[in-house]
């Protein structure tokens, strides 16, 4: 094969064994890589009911035939397993060094099964793949650690590290790498902490075989020419994602005291113009020239690389309105591998539940101190951080009476930075998002919001919000690639065909590429239903009860709310459009017409499949 290395990196840490395996052409073309991969190998390694933090489960980082080819941001991975959070099918992706290395190692993927005796960190240089001790890392956050495996291994090399809430299995503890990078929101720091796998590091010399290296390198170059011409490039170059902030400010969706409000009152002090006026720093991700990383100095100091999502999760949504402190609880996040849109949540939602007095904490929103010392103590899994660690929906659950109407989060992941009590468009996204409510795979919020029918529940939102994943999840998160030249700039889609080709040798339109995401998205639905088994219910794609419940307070969308009927409506149109039954499990017919017939009788052994 050209583009894919056909290669898989398997490390057993129980056994403190590794070998190479490789995969067919018939996977590589029908699932791609990335995300594609990383499912079709827990579809068929991992057994049923496996523990997430357990030594069977498989911790996977996949790169795609994208990735390292010097084409606009082709610097990500996805790292995959079954999460600890949500009990289903869990992924993130991140830019980083170490998906480039990864590939000049001759690796598409590397899985990790088992758990050694002690800490140990993946050393893996060109074909020499080592096991080395990590006990002397071990309880250091990941800056520290950072540093000592740049110093001992070279400035140059891809590093893939958990902080103190992974190795202390934090339920939404992530992989970082960086210092601001991170990925694997549903807990895949945990499960690389389960393993006692504190680092993973690669440096690689290979180059990747192209089918058509020549074409490769003049479209990429093309490429890169392409995105600083682009109308808003300049803006973003200023602001990056958070341009955001304002857009959700004046639509009432920004979330607030923990998506009780959709506005903020201190808006103008974390906004976009508050982050540029504080830039000191801008970061990339490899192969990138429109980078998205705005670095400040925080309220202690220390350079802190922000961005939309934890800038408002970590402040409007807790309450805290001065930049410099939510820069402090962001880089904390990142100092301890804490997902900060789970962090900022499990915040927002303590605050309010002692509010109410539904647990005993003195904890109030704005209360930097006290959600600084909440991070803390969910990172060391003691005090309260032992129950809020665990997730708003595990959290809610035990607290009991009214909790879960405040827990902000489906199918157990937390919902990032999009308030919907007036967006079913986005709320259906979240809903029925692959890995939990995620906004990475259909941000449809912005057309929503512009398109003159915010309000209404018709079928064509069902229809955005299936576009928007074939792209988004399917295209991007298969190649693998960042999806901002095309989302933000309005970069053409047809030139990620002409890569695929010019590096594969494999010709397929963007239709083709749509039904291969049709295939992740039945595959990753399947899974779930097998975990969950006849538990599953289509309530699984329900959004917050929050946004039914509770009417927005005050604001231009005063008294605004969810329908449910109507939402249910919406839902049942999605299914019908994808071919999934009324319980959102996808049907014999479908999973055939997908070139999926094999796993379809296998998922019928675990639940009622149509």
């Amino acid at each position: 094969m050209k583009g894919w290395n056909g290669k898989i990196l398997r490390v057993d840490l129980s056994k403190g064994t590794s070998k190479i395996t490789t995969y067919t052409e018939d996977i590589a073309k029908r699932f791609i890589g990335g995300r594609g991969l990383a499912v079709k190998l827990l579809w068929d390694e991992l057994p049923q009911g496996a523990d997430p933090l357990g030594p069977e489960n498989m911790l996977i980082f996949a790169a795609g035939p994208y990735t390292a080819y010097t084409v606009p941001n082709s610097g990500k991975m996805v790292v995959a397993a079954k999460s600890p959070l949500t009990g289903g099918y869990g992924d993130g992706n991140l830019g980083t060094r170490a998906a480039v290395n990864m590939r000049k190692c001759g690796l598409d993927a590397v899985v990790v099964t088992g758990k050694s005796e002690k800490p140990v960190y993946i050393s893996v240089v060109d074909d020499k793949v080592e096991i080395l001790d990590a006990t002397h890392l071990w309880g250091k956050d990941s800056y520290v650690t950072e540093d000592w495996l740049l110093e001992k291994h070279g400035k140059a090399t891809g590093v893939l590290i958990i902080g103190q809430s992974g190795e202390n299995l934090c339920n939404i503890a992530t992989v970082v790498a960086q210092k601001g990078r991170a990925g694997g929101r549903p807990g895949m720091g945990a499960v690389m902490g389960s393993k006692h796998l504190k680092a993973l590091i690669f440096n690689g010399k290979r180059d990747i075989p192209a089918a058509h290296p020549e074409e490769l390198k003049k479209l990429g170059k093309e490429g890169f020419d392409k995105i600083p011409k682009f109308d808003a490039f300049p803006y973003w170059k200023k602001v990056g994602t958070m341009q955001a902030a304002d857009m959700m400010q004046t639509a009432s969706a920004l979330p607030t005291r923990n998506f009780s409000e959709g506005q903020f009152e201190h808006i103008d002090n974390v906004n976009g113009d508050a982050v540029h006026a504080a830039t000191v720093t801008q970061r990339g991700c490899p192969n990138c020239n429109m980078i998205c990383g705005n670095t400040i100095i925080d309220s202690e100091g220390i350079e802190s690389e922000l961005d939309y999502e934890n800038v408002t999760m970590l402040g409007p949504n807790i309450g805290v309105g001065d930049l410099a402190q939510v820069g402090t609880l962001n880089r904390i996040c990142d100092e301890l591998g804490l997902d900060t849109i789970g962090a900022g949540s499990c915040i927002g939602f303590a605050m309010e539940c002692a509010e109410k007095g539904l647990v005993d904490m003195d904890l109030k929103f704005g209360d930097f101190e006290g959600a600084k010392k909440l991070l803390y103590e969910m990172a060391d899994m003691k005090g309260h951080g032992a129950l809020f660690g665990k997730g708003t929906r595990a959290a809610a659950k035990e607290l009991g009476g009214e909790a879960p109407d405040y827990a902000i989060h489906v199918k157990g992941l937390e919902v990032s930075a999009y308030d919907c009590h007036y967006c079913p468009g986005m709320a259906l996204s979240f809903g029925t998002s692959p890995i939990g409510a995620h906004h990475k795979d259909a941000w449809v919020i912005s057309w929503e919001i512009s398109s003159g029918i915010r309000g209404e529940y018709g079928p064509e939102k069902a229809d955005k919000v299936i576009e928007f994943q074939r792209i988004r999840g399917g295209l991007f998160e298969t190649i693998v690639s960042c999806r901002f030249p095309w989302i933000e700039l309005g970069y053409p889609l047809e030139d990620y065909p002409k890569y695929f080709e010019a590096a594969t040798g494999v010709k397929m339109s963007l239709d083709d590429m749509w039904k291969m995401g049709d295939r992740v998205y039945a595959l990753i639905r399947a899974f779930w239903a097998r975990e969950y088994g006849e538990e599953w219910s289509r309530k699984m794609d329900y959004p917050p009860v929050r946004w039914f419940k509770h009417p927005l307070p005050k604001g231009p969308l005063e008294g605004k709310h969810l329908d449910e009927a109507k939402y249910d409506k919406l839902l049942t149109s999605y299914y019908d459009k994808r071919g999934w039954d009324d319980r959102g499990i996808p049907t014999k017919a479908t999973l055939k017409e997908l070139d999926l017939a094999e796993e379809a009788e296998e998922l019928a052994k675990y639940v009622k499949v149509s």
